[in-house]
């Protein structure tokens, strides 16, 4: 198993995960199109953010992505950690672990102050395993407002 950077040839495999990650975590159904079209223009666009993906004999079996977020109260960078997926016969293997700790090693060369995600306050097997990688439950709650955008697809 290795990880690596995801290229335009791994979009495929990404947008499949993303789709049965939102499925399996939030009984949610995402378009293809919408997915496909946000995959390709992350993986074109390093300012927007990347994904790392563990590969086995030549098979994407984990994911996830980071963003990023300037904090002006630490003058730093903090990434966060989303769509992450690991595909059913390789959890449990340490597929989570080879990617949380090159996310770690990354953020270290590029002086990253905090590493974050959010997560279903019902995917309890994930809020597991980020506890028994050293993450924290903070108090900060999430919120939103969805704005309808024009020729989104």
């Amino acid at each position: 198993m290795n990880v690596r950077y995801a290229q335009e040839k791994d979009m495929e495999s990404i947008c499949m995960n993303n789709i049965q990650m939102a499925l399996e975590t939030e009984s949610v159904t995402l378009s293809q199109e919408v997915v496909s079209a946000a995959v390709k223009e992350l993986i074109n666009d390093e300012t927007k953010g990347f994904y790392l993906l563990v590969e086995d004999e030549g098979k994407v079996i984990g994911q996830l992505m980071i963003t990023f977020e300037w904090s002006d109260w630490r003058n730093a960078t903090m990434w966060w950690i989303q769509s992450v997926y690991i595909v059913p016969a390789f959890r449990k293997k340490g597929v989570f672990t080879l990617l949380y700790e090159e996310v770690k090693r990354r953020a270290m060369v590029h002086n990253v102050s905090i590493l974050r995600l959010y997560v279903h306050s019902e995917n309890t097997s994930a809020i597991q395993v980020y506890h028994m990688k050293g993450m924290t439950k903070t108090s900060y709650l999430v919120f939103e407002e969805k704005l309808e955008q024009q020729n989104k697809v």
